[in-house]
Parts: C-alpha cells; sequence; structure tokens
C-alpha cells in the first residue's frame, strides 16, 4: 500500500513500530526502488530533558541507524522524522510543536551530514499533528490536523488483515518491567535485606556456591510450573497481579540474590523455548517489579532474562525494551549489553539457542557421571552468555558479579544497599567506595574471554527495528 500525505504518514507510525510511542523520538528509513521509497529501519529514543543534549542524541540516532542499514546491505535514500510528545502542564500541542521545533532542524541537519535527507518531520501531540517541512503558505492550519481515531484508517484496516498488531504505548509496556512504588515495596525490600544477609556469604564461598545455585534453579523451576499452572486471564494487568499474587516477599528475594551468580543466570536462561519459555518470561517479569528501593540495580539479571526469552520467543519489541532497562539498571551488565546489540543488529537468536542447548546437555551428562567433551560448541555468528562475540571462546565459568557486603548500624551487613545520590561514577556498585574494588568487578564481568567491539552501537533506550 502507498502512502501519499502526511496524515497517512502519522496514521502508520505506530504499525511501523508495534506500538504508539510516547516522548520519543523516532527516525524511519526509506530506500528507493524505483523511485518509489519503501520502509526500512526505524529507531527510536527518548526525547532528553535538556535541550543541550539534543544535538548528541540527533546525532547519535541518525548515525545509529544509518550505519545499521548499511550493516544490512541498504544504505537508506532518505528518511522520516516524528517528534512524539504530550502537552505538559498548561501547555496545547501548537506549544509542544514549537518547543520541539529546534529539535526536529537538528535531527534533519544530522541527517544531511550523513547524505540523507529527511523528506518529512512530524511532530505528533494532543491528538494531532503538525508537519515541519511544510512553507508556511497557509496549506495547513496553525492548530494543526485532527489524527483519525486509531483503526478506523485503511492503514489500520490493511495492518489488521496482515496480522500486525498494536500493543497500546510504549508506557504500558515499560510498566510491566517497573519496581514496585506501592506500600507492598517497603515487604519486598525486607525480605531483601533478610535474605541477602544470609545468602552472599554462601555466594561468595567456594565450598557453598554451588549448592546456592542448585538451590536457586530448584525453587526458580517450582515457581516457574507454579505459574505454567495458574488460571488464565485477559490483560496484561490482570495477568501481571495474578502472577505477583503467585509469587511471596520470600521467594521473590531469594531468586533475585541467586541470580546475581552468572553462572546461575545463564543456566535459567535455557528456559527460552517450549513450554518453559512463556511461564519463566511471566517469572522474570514478576522478579524485574520486585527489585525496589535501593535493590533496583539487581533488576539487570531478570530483565535481561526476560529480554533474552521474549527475543528467542519472537518478540523483538519487548526484547528491546527489556534490555534497554536492564542496561539503565547497570551499564556494564556485559550479557545485556551483547544481546541488545544484536537483536538491534537482526542477528538470529538460534545461534545463542544453539549454544544454550550444548550446555545444557552437557551439564545433563556431567550429572549422569558420563565425561564431556573439554568445549561446548558455540555459534560463530552469535552471542555467548558468557560475554563474548568470539568465536572458539570458552563457556563461563567466572566467579558471581562481586556486590561486597557493607556493615550497618545494627552490625550486619547489606549487600546492594545504597541510598538515593550515592552512585557517584556510571557502573560503580553500592558498597564499595575504592576505585580498586570497582576494576575488580569489572575485571570479574570480563574474565570470561574476549569482549572486544561488543559494545552498543546506541544510546541505552533506543531501539533499532530492520
Amino acid at each position: 500500500m502507498t502512502l501519499r500525505t502526511p496524515a497517512e504518514l502519522a496514521d502508520a507510525l505506530p504499525y511501523l513500530l508495534g506500538y504508539r510511542p510516547d516522548d520519543s523520538i523516532v527516525l524511519v528509513a526509506l530506500h528507493d526502488r524505483e523511485k518509489r521509497g519503501r520502509f526500512g529501519g526505524r529507531a527510536r529514543l527518548g526525547i532528553p530533558a535538556h535541550a543541550e543534549d539534543w544535538p548528541s542524541a540527533s546525532d547519535e540516532l541518525a548515525r545509529g541507524l544509518v550505519k545499521g542499514s548499511e550493516r544490512r546491505g541498504a544504505r537508506p535514500g532518505s528518511m522520516v522524522a516524528y517528534l512524539c510528545q504530550e502537552p505538559r502542564s498548561g501547555e496545547s500541542g501548537r506549544d509542544v510543536m514549537e518547543r520541539l521545533r529546534p529539535l526536529a532542524q537538528l535531527l534533519r541537519t544530522a541527517c544531511g551530514r550523513l547524505d540523507v535527507p529527511v523528506i518529512e518531520a512530524l511532530c505528533i501531540s494532543d491528538g494531532r499533528f503538525w508537519t515541519y517541512t511544510c512553507p508556511g503558505q497557509g496549506c495547513c492550519p496553525a492548530e494543526g490536523t485532527p489524527m483519525g481515531l486509531p483503526g478506523t484508517s485503511v492503514l489500520a484496516a490493511a495492518a489488521t488483515y496482515a496480522g500486525l498488531q498494536v500493543r497500546g504505548s510504549l508506557k504500558d509496556l515499560t510498566a510491566r518491567f517497573l519496581p514496585w512504588e506501592s506500600t507492598a515495596a517497603l515487604g519486598q525490600e525486607v525480605a531483601l535485606d533478610t535474605a541477602s544477609m544470609a545468602l552472599v556469604p554462601r555466594i561468595f564461598g567456594d565450598d557453598s556456591r554451588g549448592a546456592v545455585a542448585e538451590e536457586t534453579l530448584a525453587l526458580a523451576r517450582r515457581i516457574r510450573d507454579r505459574f505454567a499452572a495458574a488460571f488464565a486471564v485477559s490483560g496484561t494487568r490482570p495477568s501481571d497481579l495474578r502472577d505477583d499474587g503467585l509469587l511471596d516477599n520470600d521467594e521473590a528475594a531469594t531468586l533475585i540474590l541467586g541470580l546475581q551468580d552468572r553462572t546461575t543466570r545463564d543456566r535459567a536462561a535455557q528456559w527460552m523455548e517450549g513450554d518453559e519459555a512463556a511461564p519463566a518470561l511471566r517469572l522474570w517479569r514478576a522478579l524485574s517489579r520486585r527489585c525496589v528501593g535501593p535493590y533496583r540495580e539487581h533488576a539487570a539479571a531478570p530483565l535481561t532474562l526476560a529480554g533474552w526469552v521474549a527475543w528467542s520467543m519472537g518478540d523483538e519489541l519487548e526484547a528491546r525494551e527489556a534490555l534497554a532497562m536492564a542496561l539503565g539498571a547497570d551499564p556494564d551488565y556485559l550479557f545485556a549489553r551483547l544481546l541488545h546489540q544484536a537483536c538491534n543488529e537482526g542477528l538470529d537468536p538460534e545461534s545463542v539457542r544453539r549454544c544454550l542447548r550444548a550446555q545444557r546437555t552437557d551439564r545433563a551428562t556431567t550429572d549422569a557421571g558420563r565425561p564431556t567433551e573439554s568445549g561446548t560448541p558455540l555459534p560463530a555468528d552469535g552471542v555467548t552468555p558468557s560475554g563474548s562475540l568470539a568465536p572458539g571462546a570458552p563457556p563461563s565459568t567466572s566467579t558471581p558479579r562481586r556486590r561486597k557486603p557493607r556493615s550497618t548500624a545494627h552490625g550486619g551487613s547489606r549487600t546492594g544497599r545504597r541510598g538515593p545520590g550515592t552512585r557517584t561514577a556510571r557502573g560503580s556498585r553500592p558498597g564499595d567506595t575504592s576505585p580498586a574494588g570497582d576494576r575488580s568487578r569489572r575485571s570479574a564481568d570480563r574474565a570470561d574471554g574476549q569482549t572486544r567491539g561488543c559494545g552498543d552501537n546506541e544510546r541505552h533506550g533506543s531501539g533499532e527495528d530492520g
């Protein structure tokens, strides 16, 4: 189907992304085919709150989309830019459009420097849209053009016929992973404090670490099976509330802390397909919501597992957002970074599944008392949970990512506790006040092997879709 007008382009955005963006910059690549543009990759980034960050955000988003398209063998011929933001208190949609006009110009300039012109730039706000490419000769109403009712356009009908789904707003999607902020969060935080004093010394003990891993995985299996057997409900919010009711605070605390060990996390990542995948994804979402208060950094593990399982199940949208949130919780979490990059670059998750299947088979053979070969087969083009993109690197056997216990006023120890504003440097860990301690933990996260060239090519929180 052919889109010819700004109204049709504005209406197409949710169908291009699979959701209704809010507070977002979106770039959509167009590729020339017989002088007719066809849609290519898409990239999204949250609108920076401060205007001084707009130039770098514009450059990063444009460069990331162009380079990502080139890696797939098709450099864009042009772009369509969207700015989506609802009015603040006392603002109108037109006020939003005027406030964001400099950002639209920065996007056009950034794309122009890459020889990829922006042929249309739209602002969508308060149920209306404006075009920044209008010559200003009275062709567009100053108050903007009303958007059509969702689902009533010809494009909506065509998308429905083709089986394309729009899943509400991005805010609705990310809300499934956000930590509790209700009064229930206090009870969960107390449970995390209690569990950390009991479990962390055992996780760091050479003699007890293996036992903690087995206990964590056994508990996770029981709860995963409990989720699988639960009654079905319709709607994401009722479904999440049901899952929250199936998981008590002590169980959640034990799993959250146990999954901080990366070998345990890698074994849990093997629940990625078949009947195990859907209830496992629900469990990882539920644990992400339980990483409350000063334990928010601990959400990197369940968020990464949720992103991985979603990607393995074919839901790239949820995968990208979960992995971006994992990197927001811990920017140095290597498994999340590599999966985020691989998902954005359109790699096939089957390469990671093969690796995890092989590890599972090897462990089953070992448990049965039979020797295994010295190495686990790794994909030549994929990401391994051990944090390596290098072919032939060995699987992960490294120590857990250390979060040093910190003495409290009561004489106990807490792991992962920190007050607001105490994180002084990117990647610093709670309870660590020395640069040497931070370096030792970073080296532990890289102990598995090669990490060169594994960084994201986009800002955390942005997503590129092929």
